[in-house]
Protein backbone atom coordinates (compact mmCIF):
# COMPACT_ATOMS: atom_id res chain seq x y z
CA UNK A 1 0.00 0.00 0.00
CA UNK A 2 1.05 3.69 -0.92
CA UNK A 3 2.17 5.25 2.24
CA UNK A 4 0.00 8.20 2.78
CA UNK A 5 2.04 10.66 5.29
CA UNK A 6 4.63 11.80 2.73
CA UNK A 7 7.02 14.91 3.47
CA UNK A 8 9.21 16.65 1.58
CA UNK A 9 12.25 18.85 2.80
CA UNK A 10 14.06 21.55 0.98
CA UNK A 11 17.71 21.93 1.36
CA UNK A 12 20.06 19.80 3.89
CA UNK A 13 21.28 22.46 5.91
CA UNK A 14 21.29 22.22 10.14
CA UNK A 15 17.37 23.22 10.05
CA UNK A 16 16.20 21.03 6.87
CA UNK A 17 17.88 18.10 8.63
CA UNK A 18 16.35 18.31 11.82
CA UNK A 19 13.24 18.62 10.72
CA UNK A 20 13.15 15.73 9.03
CA UNK A 21 14.11 13.94 11.55
CA UNK A 22 11.32 15.28 13.60
CA UNK A 23 8.88 14.39 10.50
CA UNK A 24 10.28 10.50 10.35
CA UNK A 25 9.95 10.29 13.91
CA UNK A 26 5.94 11.78 13.44
CA UNK A 27 5.74 8.89 10.92
CA UNK A 28 6.43 10.56 7.51
CA UNK A 29 8.44 9.32 4.53
CA UNK A 30 11.13 11.83 3.94
CA UNK A 31 12.35 13.10 1.42
CA UNK A 32 15.20 15.38 1.33
CA UNK A 33 16.56 17.17 -1.64
CA UNK A 34 19.54 19.35 -1.97
CA UNK A 35 21.39 21.08 -4.57
CA UNK A 36 25.22 20.37 -2.71
CA UNK A 37 26.73 17.28 -3.32
CA UNK A 38 27.30 17.50 0.86
CA UNK A 39 24.71 17.90 3.67
CA UNK A 40 25.41 20.59 6.32
CA UNK A 41 24.82 23.84 4.46
CA UNK A 42 26.99 26.62 6.02
CA UNK A 43 28.36 23.79 8.58
CA UNK A 44 30.71 22.08 6.27
CA UNK A 45 34.25 20.93 6.03
CA UNK A 46 37.49 21.15 3.84
CA UNK A 47 40.92 20.38 4.16
CA UNK A 48 44.16 21.18 2.54
CA UNK A 49 47.43 19.81 2.92
CA UNK A 50 46.75 18.46 6.30
CA UNK A 51 45.36 21.66 7.32
CA UNK A 52 40.97 21.19 8.43
CA UNK A 53 38.77 23.82 7.91
CA UNK A 54 35.48 24.03 9.57
CA UNK A 55 33.76 26.17 6.48
CA UNK A 56 30.81 28.02 8.70
CA UNK A 57 29.71 28.52 12.32
CA UNK A 58 32.59 27.71 14.76
CA UNK A 59 30.88 28.30 17.77
CA UNK A 60 29.10 25.48 19.76
CA UNK A 61 26.50 26.61 22.71
CA UNK A 62 23.55 24.74 24.00
CA UNK A 63 24.12 20.63 23.75
CA UNK A 64 20.50 20.12 24.89
CA UNK A 65 18.87 21.13 21.16
CA UNK A 66 20.64 18.44 19.79
CA UNK A 67 20.47 16.36 23.21
CA UNK A 68 16.68 16.93 22.59
CA UNK A 69 16.76 15.62 19.07
CA UNK A 70 18.04 12.59 19.76
CA UNK A 71 16.17 11.80 22.80
CA UNK A 72 12.96 12.25 20.36
CA UNK A 73 14.58 9.98 17.97
CA UNK A 74 15.04 7.34 20.52
CA UNK A 75 18.91 7.62 20.04
CA UNK A 76 21.72 7.84 22.49
CA UNK A 77 23.99 11.11 21.38
CA UNK A 78 27.04 10.01 22.35
CA UNK A 79 27.31 7.47 20.11
CA UNK A 80 27.01 9.54 17.65
CA UNK A 81 28.79 12.87 19.15
CA UNK A 82 30.88 14.30 21.70
CA UNK A 83 32.12 17.11 23.14
CA UNK A 84 33.83 19.36 26.18
CA UNK A 85 33.24 22.58 27.62
CA UNK A 86 35.61 24.79 27.40
CA UNK A 87 36.78 26.78 30.72
CA UNK A 88 37.55 30.26 28.61
CA UNK A 89 34.50 31.14 26.04
CA UNK A 90 36.64 33.88 24.37
CA UNK A 91 39.70 35.65 24.59
CA UNK A 92 39.40 39.59 23.80
CA UNK A 93 42.68 41.48 22.88
CA UNK A 94 42.39 45.35 22.70
CA UNK A 95 44.74 47.73 20.91
CA UNK A 96 46.37 49.26 24.48
CA UNK A 97 47.80 45.50 25.21
CA UNK A 98 44.79 44.84 27.43
CA UNK A 99 43.93 41.09 27.28
CA UNK A 100 40.94 40.14 29.16
CA UNK A 101 39.73 35.79 29.47
CA UNK A 102 35.87 35.92 29.26
CA UNK A 103 35.77 32.79 31.91
CA UNK A 104 32.57 30.88 31.43
CA UNK A 105 32.74 30.33 35.32
CA UNK A 106 30.68 33.40 36.82
CA UNK A 107 32.98 33.98 39.86
CA UNK A 108 36.42 34.17 38.00
CA UNK A 109 34.87 36.72 34.82
CA UNK A 110 33.89 38.97 37.32
CA UNK A 111 37.04 39.06 38.90
CA UNK A 112 38.92 39.00 35.69
CA UNK A 113 36.94 42.08 35.03
CA UNK A 114 37.74 44.24 37.96
CA UNK A 115 41.37 43.21 37.34
CA UNK A 116 41.58 44.31 33.95
CA UNK A 117 38.82 46.50 33.10
CA UNK A 118 37.84 48.18 36.87
CA UNK A 119 34.35 46.39 36.55
CA UNK A 120 32.49 46.17 40.25
CA UNK A 121 32.26 42.23 40.27
CA UNK A 122 29.15 42.41 41.87
CA UNK A 123 27.68 44.80 38.52
CA UNK A 124 29.24 41.76 36.17
CA UNK A 125 27.44 39.27 37.98
CA UNK A 126 23.87 41.50 38.12
CA UNK A 127 24.25 41.98 34.14
CA UNK A 128 24.69 38.00 34.37
CA UNK A 129 21.93 37.54 36.23
CA UNK A 130 19.92 39.53 34.34
CA UNK A 131 20.42 38.38 31.09
CA UNK A 132 19.80 34.74 32.30
CA UNK A 133 17.18 35.99 33.75
CA UNK A 134 15.48 37.47 30.10
CA UNK A 135 16.34 34.35 28.65
CA UNK A 136 14.13 31.87 31.12
CA UNK A 137 11.00 34.20 31.17
CA UNK A 138 11.39 35.82 27.58
CA UNK A 139 13.46 34.20 25.67
CA UNK A 140 12.43 30.55 26.14
CA UNK A 141 9.15 31.63 25.23
CA UNK A 142 9.78 33.54 22.01
CA UNK A 143 12.27 30.41 20.93
CA UNK A 144 10.56 27.81 21.51
CA UNK A 145 7.13 28.96 19.94
CA UNK A 146 6.10 30.76 17.09
CA UNK A 147 5.19 34.57 17.37
CA UNK A 148 2.56 34.03 14.30
CA UNK A 149 0.10 32.06 16.37
CA UNK A 150 -2.40 33.62 18.51
CA UNK A 151 -2.30 30.26 20.92
CA UNK A 152 1.59 31.45 22.27
CA UNK A 153 0.03 35.10 22.66
CA UNK A 154 -2.37 34.20 24.90
CA UNK A 155 -0.03 31.94 27.60
CA UNK A 156 -0.49 32.49 30.98
CA UNK A 157 3.25 32.76 30.47
CA UNK A 158 3.34 35.32 27.94
CA UNK A 159 1.65 37.71 30.61
CA UNK A 160 4.24 36.56 33.41
CA UNK A 161 7.08 37.51 31.23
CA UNK A 162 6.03 41.03 30.26
CA UNK A 163 5.14 41.45 33.51
CA UNK A 164 9.12 41.11 34.72
CA UNK A 165 10.59 42.51 31.61
CA UNK A 166 12.11 46.11 32.08
CA UNK A 167 11.29 48.58 29.59
CA UNK A 168 14.98 49.69 28.57
CA UNK A 169 15.42 46.26 26.86
CA UNK A 170 12.45 46.87 24.38
CA UNK A 171 13.00 51.07 24.18
CA UNK A 172 17.10 51.25 24.51
CA UNK A 173 19.67 49.82 22.06
CA UNK A 174 21.71 47.08 23.53
CA UNK A 175 24.47 49.73 23.65
CA UNK A 176 22.93 51.86 25.88
CA UNK A 177 21.54 48.95 28.40
CA UNK A 178 25.63 47.80 28.52
CA UNK A 179 26.48 51.05 29.10
CA UNK A 180 23.90 51.65 32.20
CA UNK A 181 25.67 48.78 34.03
CA UNK A 182 29.30 49.51 32.89
CA UNK A 183 31.80 51.92 33.46
CA UNK A 184 34.76 50.73 30.84
CA UNK A 185 33.87 51.35 27.49
CA UNK A 186 35.86 48.42 26.70
CA UNK A 187 33.46 45.93 28.66
CA UNK A 188 30.54 47.88 26.87
CA UNK A 189 32.44 46.83 23.38
CA UNK A 190 32.65 43.50 25.20
CA UNK A 191 29.11 43.09 25.51
CA UNK A 192 28.03 45.04 22.34
CA UNK A 193 29.78 42.00 20.57
CA UNK A 194 26.98 39.79 21.36
CA UNK A 195 24.66 41.60 18.61
CA UNK A 196 26.84 40.48 15.76
CA UNK A 197 25.60 36.39 17.08
CA UNK A 198 22.69 37.33 14.76
CA UNK A 199 24.32 39.95 12.56
CA UNK A 200 22.83 43.07 13.92
CA UNK A 201 24.33 46.29 15.06
CA UNK A 202 24.40 46.77 18.62
CA UNK A 203 23.81 50.68 18.42
CA UNK A 204 20.29 49.70 16.84
CA UNK A 205 19.18 46.82 17.93
CA UNK A 206 16.81 46.43 21.04
CA UNK A 207 18.91 45.93 24.29
CA UNK A 208 16.68 42.54 24.47
CA UNK A 209 19.53 40.92 22.89
CA UNK A 210 21.54 41.19 26.04
CA UNK A 211 19.55 37.80 26.83
CA UNK A 212 22.60 35.97 24.64
CA UNK A 213 25.38 36.50 26.56
CA UNK A 214 23.88 34.28 29.10
CA UNK A 215 23.83 31.14 26.39
CA UNK A 216 27.59 31.11 26.30
CA UNK A 217 28.52 32.93 29.48
CA UNK A 218 26.92 30.98 31.58
CA UNK A 219 25.31 27.92 30.07
CA UNK A 220 28.66 27.55 28.54
CA UNK A 221 30.82 27.46 25.36
CA UNK A 222 31.49 23.59 24.11
CA UNK A 223 33.94 22.33 21.13
CA UNK A 224 32.49 19.29 19.37
CA UNK A 225 35.05 16.92 18.84
CA UNK A 226 36.24 16.63 15.42
CA UNK A 227 35.40 20.49 14.69
CA UNK A 228 31.80 21.49 13.79
CA UNK A 229 31.53 19.33 11.00
CA UNK A 230 30.87 16.32 13.54
CA UNK A 231 27.33 18.32 14.07
CA UNK A 232 26.22 17.54 10.83
CA UNK A 233 27.83 14.30 10.75
CA UNK A 234 26.03 13.19 13.57
CA UNK A 235 22.82 14.66 12.52
CA UNK A 236 23.20 13.02 8.62
CA UNK A 237 23.90 9.82 10.41
CA UNK A 238 20.79 9.94 12.72
CA UNK A 239 18.61 11.17 9.81
CA UNK A 240 19.79 8.03 8.03
CA UNK A 241 18.75 5.64 10.60
CA UNK A 242 15.18 7.18 10.78
CA UNK A 243 15.02 6.62 7.29
CA UNK A 244 15.22 9.84 5.74
CA UNK A 245 15.97 9.94 1.74
CA UNK A 246 18.78 12.21 0.89
CA UNK A 247 18.95 13.39 -3.21
CA UNK A 248 21.83 15.07 -3.17
CA UNK A 249 22.92 17.20 -6.59
CA UNK A 250 19.15 17.59 -6.93
CA UNK A 251 18.13 21.33 -6.61
CA UNK A 252 14.51 21.84 -6.28
CA UNK A 253 13.15 23.95 -9.43
CA UNK A 254 9.76 24.70 -7.60
CA UNK A 255 6.81 23.86 -5.46
CA UNK A 256 3.79 22.40 -6.94
CA UNK A 257 0.44 24.20 -5.54
CA UNK A 258 -2.86 23.70 -6.20
CA UNK A 259 -6.17 25.48 -4.62
CA UNK A 260 -3.60 26.79 -1.88
CA UNK A 261 -2.70 23.34 -1.06
CA UNK A 262 1.13 22.00 -1.51
CA UNK A 263 1.00 19.24 -3.81
CA UNK A 264 5.18 18.33 -4.12
CA UNK A 265 8.03 19.70 -5.83
CA UNK A 266 9.49 19.42 -9.13
CA UNK A 267 13.39 18.01 -9.24
CA UNK A 268 15.11 17.89 -12.27
CA UNK A 269 11.84 18.09 -14.87
CA UNK A 270 10.44 15.51 -12.56
CA UNK A 271 7.24 15.44 -10.23
CA UNK A 272 7.51 14.72 -6.52
CA UNK A 273 4.43 14.25 -4.34
CA UNK A 274 3.44 15.27 -0.80
CA UNK A 275 1.22 17.28 0.81
CA UNK A 276 3.43 18.60 3.50
CA UNK A 277 6.90 20.28 2.08
CA UNK A 278 9.14 22.13 4.31
CA UNK A 279 11.61 24.83 2.75
CA UNK A 280 14.74 25.44 4.41
CA UNK A 281 16.02 27.27 1.69
CA UNK A 282 16.37 30.97 2.62
CA UNK A 283 12.55 32.52 2.87
CA UNK A 284 13.28 34.98 -0.22
CA UNK A 285 14.71 32.52 -2.56
CA UNK A 286 11.51 30.10 -1.61
CA UNK A 287 9.32 32.92 -2.89
CA UNK A 288 11.59 34.56 -5.60
CA UNK A 289 12.60 31.00 -6.77
CA UNK A 290 10.06 28.14 -5.93
CA UNK A 291 6.83 29.37 -5.82
CA UNK A 292 7.40 32.19 -8.16
CA UNK A 293 5.97 35.38 -6.16
CA UNK A 294 7.61 38.38 -6.56
CA UNK A 295 5.16 39.96 -4.54
CA UNK A 296 5.97 38.07 -1.18
CA UNK A 297 9.76 38.29 -1.96
CA UNK A 298 9.89 41.44 -1.95
CA UNK A 299 7.82 41.65 0.85
CA UNK A 300 10.84 39.92 2.65
CA UNK A 301 12.70 42.42 1.40
CA UNK A 302 11.69 45.16 3.39
CA UNK A 303 13.33 43.89 6.36
CA UNK A 304 17.19 45.34 6.38
CA UNK A 305 19.40 42.23 5.71
CA UNK A 306 21.72 40.70 8.59
CA UNK A 307 25.47 41.68 8.09
CA UNK A 308 27.48 38.72 6.23
CA UNK A 309 31.49 37.77 6.77
CA UNK A 310 34.59 37.75 4.76
CA UNK A 311 36.47 34.92 6.11
CA UNK A 312 40.04 33.58 5.57
CA UNK A 313 41.31 30.09 5.92
CA UNK A 314 45.03 30.15 6.91
CA UNK A 315 47.24 27.55 7.47
CA UNK A 316 49.83 29.00 9.95
CA UNK A 317 53.07 27.12 10.28
CA UNK A 318 53.28 28.27 14.15
CA UNK A 319 51.87 27.76 17.15
CA UNK A 320 50.68 30.62 19.31
CA UNK A 321 50.01 29.80 23.31
CA UNK A 322 48.88 32.81 23.96
CA UNK A 323 45.93 32.26 21.93
CA UNK A 324 42.53 29.98 22.97
CA UNK A 325 39.76 28.38 20.89
CA UNK A 326 37.90 31.43 20.02
CA UNK A 327 39.67 34.71 19.82
CA UNK A 328 38.63 38.49 19.46
CA UNK A 329 40.77 41.47 18.45
CA UNK A 330 38.74 44.54 19.17
CA UNK A 331 38.46 47.78 16.45
CA UNK A 332 39.55 51.00 18.09
CA UNK A 333 36.37 52.81 16.86
CA UNK A 334 33.08 50.09 17.10
CA UNK A 335 30.67 52.64 16.33
CA UNK A 336 32.37 53.82 13.20
CA UNK A 337 32.74 49.88 12.49
CA UNK A 338 29.02 49.11 12.58
CA UNK A 339 28.22 52.52 10.68
CA UNK A 340 30.67 51.22 7.66
CA UNK A 341 28.58 48.08 7.69
CA UNK A 342 24.89 48.69 7.85
CA UNK A 343 25.25 52.63 6.13
CA UNK A 344 27.63 52.67 3.76
CA UNK A 345 27.61 49.14 2.54
CA UNK A 346 31.62 49.16 3.19
CA UNK A 347 34.24 48.07 5.86
CA UNK A 348 35.82 50.14 8.13
CA UNK A 349 39.61 50.45 7.91
CA UNK A 350 40.05 48.79 11.88
CA UNK A 351 37.56 45.95 11.96
CA UNK A 352 37.38 43.65 14.57
CA UNK A 353 38.94 40.18 14.53
CA UNK A 354 37.52 37.03 15.00
CA UNK A 355 40.31 34.11 15.05
CA UNK A 356 39.26 30.45 15.99
CA UNK A 357 41.53 27.50 16.10
CA UNK A 358 40.40 24.24 16.68
CA UNK A 359 43.98 22.54 16.06
CA UNK A 360 43.94 24.24 20.22
CA UNK A 361 41.85 21.18 21.03
CA UNK A 362 43.07 18.46 18.35
CA UNK A 363 46.84 19.64 18.09
CA UNK A 364 48.26 17.39 15.48
CA UNK A 365 44.29 16.19 14.12
CA UNK A 366 43.06 19.87 12.63
CA UNK A 367 46.04 20.80 11.67
CA UNK A 368 49.83 18.92 11.25
CA UNK A 369 52.27 19.04 14.06
CA UNK A 370 53.80 22.41 15.76
CA UNK A 371 51.23 24.21 13.26
CA UNK A 372 47.63 25.74 13.58
CA UNK A 373 43.91 25.93 11.12
CA UNK A 374 42.68 29.44 11.71
CA UNK A 375 39.55 30.76 10.87
CA UNK A 376 40.32 34.28 10.27
CA UNK A 377 36.71 36.27 10.10
CA UNK A 378 35.36 39.87 9.93
CA UNK A 379 32.08 40.82 9.52
CA UNK A 380 31.06 42.86 6.54
CA UNK A 381 27.95 44.01 4.56
CA UNK A 382 25.40 42.41 2.93
CA UNK A 383 26.18 41.81 -1.10
CA UNK A 384 25.05 44.77 -2.84
CA UNK A 385 27.19 45.01 -6.05
CA UNK A 386 30.58 46.25 -4.01
CA UNK A 387 33.56 45.51 -5.49
CA UNK A 388 34.65 42.47 -3.40
CA UNK A 389 37.99 41.73 -4.96
CA UNK A 390 39.40 45.45 -3.60
CA UNK A 391 37.01 44.91 -0.25
CA UNK A 392 38.45 41.50 0.40
CA UNK A 393 42.40 42.85 -0.49
CA UNK A 394 42.19 45.84 1.45
CA UNK A 395 40.79 43.70 4.49
CA UNK A 396 43.15 41.07 4.28
CA UNK A 397 45.85 43.76 4.58
CA UNK A 398 44.24 45.85 7.77
CA UNK A 399 43.85 42.16 9.45
CA UNK A 400 47.48 40.97 9.19
CA UNK A 401 48.84 44.55 10.19
CA UNK A 402 46.21 44.10 12.86
CA UNK A 403 47.03 40.63 14.05
CA UNK A 404 51.07 41.66 13.65
CA UNK A 405 50.25 45.03 15.62
CA UNK A 406 48.71 42.64 18.62
CA UNK A 407 50.94 39.60 18.60
CA UNK A 408 53.96 41.06 17.19
CA UNK A 409 54.52 38.77 14.47
CA UNK A 410 55.15 38.68 10.50
CA UNK A 411 52.38 36.86 10.19
CA UNK A 412 52.50 36.65 6.34
CA UNK A 413 55.40 34.67 6.38
CA UNK A 414 53.58 31.96 8.34
CA UNK A 415 50.45 32.07 5.83
CA UNK A 416 51.29 28.58 4.60
CA UNK A 417 47.73 27.59 2.77
CA UNK A 418 44.81 30.19 2.26
CA UNK A 419 41.17 30.43 1.12
CA UNK A 420 38.87 33.23 1.08
CA UNK A 421 35.23 32.99 1.60
CA UNK A 422 33.31 36.11 0.73
CA UNK A 423 29.53 37.38 0.87
CA UNK A 424 29.38 36.21 -2.96
CA UNK A 425 30.58 32.68 -2.50
CA UNK A 426 28.02 32.47 0.67
CA UNK A 427 24.90 33.18 -1.54
CA UNK A 428 25.96 31.03 -4.17
CA UNK A 429 27.09 28.37 -2.03
CA UNK A 430 24.31 28.23 0.56
CA UNK A 431 21.58 30.69 -1.15
CA UNK A 432 21.54 32.82 1.48
CA UNK A 433 20.00 35.83 -0.49
CA UNK A 434 22.93 38.60 -0.57
CA UNK A 435 25.27 36.47 1.59
CA UNK A 436 23.46 37.38 4.56
CA UNK A 437 24.31 35.01 7.43
CA UNK A 438 21.14 35.66 9.21
CA UNK A 439 18.84 36.70 6.67
CA UNK A 440 17.00 39.39 8.47
CA UNK A 441 19.08 41.70 10.88
CA UNK A 442 17.45 42.49 14.23
CA UNK A 443 18.31 46.21 13.77
CA UNK A 444 14.65 47.35 15.28
CA UNK A 445 12.13 46.61 18.21
CA UNK A 446 9.92 45.07 15.90
CA UNK A 447 12.42 42.31 14.45
CA UNK A 448 11.53 39.58 15.90
CA UNK A 449 7.22 39.56 15.26
CA UNK A 450 8.65 41.27 11.68
CA UNK A 451 10.28 37.43 10.92
CA UNK A 452 8.91 35.65 8.48
CA UNK A 453 6.77 32.59 10.70
CA UNK A 454 7.38 29.01 10.47
CA UNK A 455 4.32 28.15 8.25
CA UNK A 456 2.91 29.93 4.91
CA UNK A 457 -0.65 31.71 5.92
CA UNK A 458 -1.34 31.29 2.05
CA UNK A 459 -0.43 27.47 1.20
CA UNK A 460 -1.70 25.07 3.37
CA UNK A 461 1.21 21.80 3.90
CA UNK A 462 4.19 24.74 3.93
CA UNK A 463 6.58 25.37 6.38
CA UNK A 464 10.08 27.11 6.94
CA UNK A 465 12.69 26.42 9.06
CA UNK A 466 16.50 27.93 8.74
CA UNK A 467 18.75 31.23 9.90
CA UNK A 468 16.01 33.09 6.93
CA UNK A 469 12.82 33.02 9.31
CA UNK A 470 11.46 32.85 13.06
CA UNK A 471 13.48 32.32 15.66
CA UNK A 472 17.08 33.50 13.75
CA UNK A 473 20.18 32.15 12.78
CA UNK A 474 22.82 30.61 14.21
CA UNK A 475 22.48 26.94 15.30
CA UNK A 476 20.43 26.71 18.33
CA UNK A 477 17.96 28.78 16.88
CA UNK A 478 18.09 26.71 13.74
CA UNK A 479 17.26 23.58 15.64
CA UNK A 480 14.45 25.39 17.60
CA UNK A 481 12.92 26.48 14.24
CA UNK A 482 12.59 22.87 13.61
CA UNK A 483 11.17 22.18 16.75
CA UNK A 484 8.47 24.36 16.48
CA UNK A 485 7.62 23.30 12.86
CA UNK A 486 7.22 19.78 14.06
CA UNK A 487 4.93 21.00 16.84
CA UNK A 488 2.55 22.91 14.57
CA UNK A 489 2.56 19.72 11.86
CA UNK A 490 1.77 17.61 14.58
CA UNK A 491 -1.16 19.91 15.47
CA UNK A 492 -2.11 20.55 12.02
CA UNK A 493 -2.22 17.14 10.78
CA UNK A 494 -3.98 15.68 13.90
CA UNK A 495 -7.40 15.26 12.65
Amino acid sequence: MEHAKKAIVVGAGIAGMAASIRLAVQGYTVDLFEKNDYPGGKLSQFSIDGYLFDAGPSLFTQPDNLKALFDLAGEPMEDYFQYQSMPISFKYFYEDGTIVNAYTDNGKLAGEMEEKLGESPSKVLDYLNDSKHLYEHIASIFLNHSLHKKATLFQSKIFKAIKTLKWKYLFKSMHQVNGGYFTNPKTVQLFNRYATYNGSNPYKAPGMLSLIPHLELNEGTFYPKGGMISITNALYQLALKKGVRFHFNAAVQRIIQQDRLVRGVVVEGQNWFANLVVSNMDVFFTYQKLLGDARMANQVLKQERSSSALIFYWGINAEFPQLELHNIFFSTDYAAEFKAIFQTGSMHADPTVYVNITSKCEPGLQAPTGKENWFVMVNCPANKGQNWQALQQTARAAVIAKLNRILGVDLESLIEVEEVLDPVLIESKTASYMGSLYGTSSNSKMAAFLRHPNFSKALKGLYFVGGSVHPGGGIPLCLKSAQIMGAMVEKDFSH
